[in-house]
């Protein structure tokens, strides 16, 4: 039984700036909520979970509404609601995958068994994770790149006013060995499309994450399969948003705080691979806490961003170890 429910709203600063097409941020602003159980007689509590989410504007979401949600469910998971019964409680989203990922690592707590081993993921492993390039102008990401130098995989941004074809050749110049995937993030028209895809096929991009508007990407059906893969992410959210994406992407961005946790996510990965879609694993910019659930996809997964905390001045005590861009797996006294 659930004693009590914390909800928490926290602040990281970012290392500097984060930008992409939609604008930029300094700080990244969480949503963290904690369950504690009791023992039979109530009269402690025995063990406690915890899960961190972050609310995104795109999808019309706030730090208020998302608490208003949490908030909402509350006497519900203090009756005695569990993880399943949480999936029918809140729609996809950021507030129900903080609960969601707090009832996994609780469950680990109180069981003893591992979040990957009830998930039956396997052992989790070291894996390498996408460092992020802010947008700005070509030779400012130019220069980012080679401070990032030594990182094998690089996400840079793009989708802003003017230089995309300059910033293409600007990046790939700078990291003439990197893997590079393109992250345009809508930032792209109908218009630009072609002449921006040849531009990432020359330059040796392995994929173009989200290049149109999600409300305008059946522009991509029936073309000829593009020489770079195309990979969608605000087009993609749980389960029923997978089957239209068939024939315009071939692969998906699964985030936690999109499919509203990693129940849904989990299932999300099955029915993707069902599809004949590839699987990327990606995040917002958060802490170790929201990272930890995510590397239980990281095995079925052909790309991987989860490096939130490397964007962050300060990360979470106990955080995830990182020996450049390589994440190991979670400590139990961070999460699961």
């Amino acid at each position: 039984m659930i004693k009590n429910m914390h909800i928490e709203v926290e602040h990281f600063p970012i290392a500097g700036r984060f930008t992409i097409a939609r604008g930029s941020k300094t700080e990244a602003v969480v949503v963290t909520v904690r369950l504690e159980a009791e023992t039979t007689s109530g009269a402690e509590v025995r063990g406690w979970g915890w899960g961190e989410c972050v609310p995104y504007t795109r999808y019309g979401e706030t730090v208020e509404g998302v608490v208003a949600a949490l908030d909402s469910v509350r006497d519900a998971v203090l009756a005695g609601a569990d993880r399943a019964h949480v999936q029918a409680l809140l729609p996809h989203g950021a507030a129900r995958n903080s609960l969601d990922c707090a009832y996994w690592d609780l469950e680990a707590k109180l069981s003893g068994v591992p979040a990957s081993k009830r998930a039956a993921v396997g052992e989790l492993r070291s894996v390498t994770t996408a460092y992020t390039i802010s947008l700005d102008t070509p030779s400012a990401m130019a220069e980012s790149v080679l401070k990032a130098q030594g990182r094998p995989v690089l996400k840079v941004k793009l989708g802003g006013p003017g230089g995309d074809l300059e910033r293409i050749r600007a990046i790939r110049q700078a990291a003439p060995r990197a893997i590079l995937i393109a992250d345009a993030n809508e930032g792209w028209t109908e218009e630009n499309f072609d002449e921006h895809l040849s531009a990432c096929a020359e330059s040796r991009f392995a994929l173009i994450e989200q290049p149109l508007p999600a409300a305008r990407d059946e522009f991509l059906r029936g073309r000829d399969l593009p020489p770079v893969p195309l990979c969608a992410d605000e087009s993609v959210h749980d389960r029923p948003s997978l089957a239209r994406l068939k024939g315009l992407y071939q692969v998906v961005n699964v985030k936690l705080d999109k499919t509203g946790g990693l129940t849904e996510a989990l299932l999300m990965v099955r029915e993707a691979e069902k599809l004949g879609l590839g699987i990327m694993v990606g995040c917002m910019v958060g802490t170790s806490l929201a990272m930890a659930p995510a590397l239980l996809l990281a095995g079925r997964a052909q790309f991987i961003d989860l490096d939130g905390p490397l964007l962050l001045a300060r990360d979470r005590d106990n955080g995830l170890k990182y020996e450049g861009s390589i994440i190991f797996p979670p400590e139990s006294l961070l999460w699961g």
